[in-house]
């Protein structure tokens, strides 16, 4: 915990210098990590802050929960060779969790030339600091001294590196370890649809039209090795975005992930900062960085794999609807029948207060599919309720109450009978 608390304030104390020297003024082409970035989803191609040469931007996130959850199952004991039952709940009871910190460094390396760094420097999986990813991003091509580049200065935006892919909207509202301000619940999706991969995107905007083509290696880690088993991963979007009146505003989009086959494909295992809901529904040998994804499901599509989704986003003055309806079709290495998984998400929000500082809130959220290996048609579903306050832009305290449940497993797995319910307190920083 020490080293923890170190490399907090070492975030703190590294920002607070930037400030000092200045360098926390906004980028080109850039989302806020503050309560500004809330509902951009992709950076705009309106061009509002001027190029002044190289300047670097250091900025940071950091969150800490407090949880009163209980668990409880009707599965049938299991014991292992040392005779531990292994469908045995570990007991859990109310207490504060790791705290995560994000380190954000944002370089402006020419007039529309960004590079974005974002380094975890405490995550519940992996408590020692490590990077999450980066990539460039080029909204202008002037620096290139080609001459004339309106045609894409205007209208396009061109991502590579080893980053965060651009598959549907969710992952625009979800909690990314210490980066929690964007999201207006406390955990993300059942099924997170979220990975970092190496690749590039080029994305077109125009007059709220909006499409996406990227392609990637596929996983979240680079190779050479086992070549039969990897190809190239493909990623499309389009959609409308737009204000149809001053206090209106369409959003609507759908996009697609596909891969053939990969060593080990991440779309719903890709975040090493895990969930916030800790040790919900686990044994009693678990442990908070070992099992890191509690409250979560991954569909096990890690060898071909297949997604779309769909997004509505409706915001009328404080009113806000998100939706996510969303299937995932793919297999296991070694499977010989591909598995279907459907997940229905619905987000329901009303934001007022001068400059929007308090909302409340209600999510729905349903994953339904056969499990890998015995086939078995299970489901799972949560109902959330809360509530937040921006106590400053760059200050968030939330409150939710959690239920989920789970139906359909069998006898013998831990999750038969399943669910948790309770209290989650979360405060976040960002800047």
């Amino acid at each position: 915990m020490k080293k923890h608390i170190i490399a907090a304030i070492a975030l703190i104390g590294i920002s607070l210098s930037g400030l000092a020297q200045g360098l926390q003024r906004d980028m080109q082409f850039w989302r806020p990590y503050d309560q500004r970035g809330i509902n951009i989803f992709e950076t705009g191609k309106e061009d509002t802050v001027a190029y002044e040469g190289m300047r670097v931007r250091i900025g940071g996130n950091f969150t800490q929960q407090f949880q009163s959850l209980s668990h409880s199952n009707t599965a049938d004991p299991v014991f292992n060779a040392n005779n531990v039952n292994t469908n045995e709940l570990i007991k859990i009871g109310t207490g504060t969790n790791l705290a995560t910190a994000n380190l954000n460094i944002d370089v402006a390396l020419a007039d529309g030339l960004r590079l974005n760094l974002v380094t975890y420097l405490s995550s519940r999986h992996h408590p020692e600091t490590w990077v999450k990813g980066g990539y460039l991003q080029v909204d202008k091509l002037d620096f290139l001294g080609l001459g004339e580049a309106d045609w894409f200065n205007k209208y396009l935006t061109l991502r590579v590196g080893h980053m965060e892919i651009n598959y549907g909207d969710a992952h625009f509202r979800r909690s990314d370890n210490g980066n929690a301000l964007y999201n207006p619940f406390v955990e993300n999706y059942i099924m997170d649809a979220f990975t970092t991969e190496i690749g590039g995107d080029l994305f077109f905007q125009s007059n709220g039209w909006l499409a996406l083509v990227g392609v990637t290696g596929g996983e979240i880690q680079g190779g050479v090795t086992n070549p039969d088993n990897r190809s190239m991963n493909f990623i499309g979007k389009f959609g409308y975005d737009k204000y149809l009146t001053d206090d209106f505003r369409l959003r609507l989009t759908g996009s697609i992930y596909t891969t053939g086959s990969s060593q080990r494909n991440t779309l719903w295992g890709g975040d090493r900062g895990g969930s916030r809901y800790y040790l919900v529904m686990e044994n009693t040998l678990a442990s908070t960085s070992a099992n890191f994804t509690s409250g979560r499901f991954n569909p096990g599509q890690t060898n071909n794999i297949t997604a779309w989704v769909i997004n509505p986003f409706l915001k009328y003055k404080g009113l806000e609807f998100f939706g996510n309806y969303e299937q995932s079709k793919g297999a296991a290495r070694g499977e010989t029948t591909d598995r279907t998984w459907t997940q229905i998400g619905a987000d329901l929000l009303y934001r007022f207060g001068l400059r929007e500082q308090y909302y409340i809130a209600g999510r729905y959220n349903e994953v339904s599919g056969p499990l890998s290996g015995s086939g078995l048609e299970v489901s799972m579903d949560r109902v959330a309720i809360a509530g937040g306050w921006f106590v400053t832009k760059n200050v968030l305290a939330k409150i939710e109450w959690v239920q989920q449940n789970y139906s359909g497993f069998a006898a013998t797995d831990i999750r038969n009978g399943g669910k948790f319910n309770g209290i989650m307190i979360e405060g976040i920083v960002g800047f």
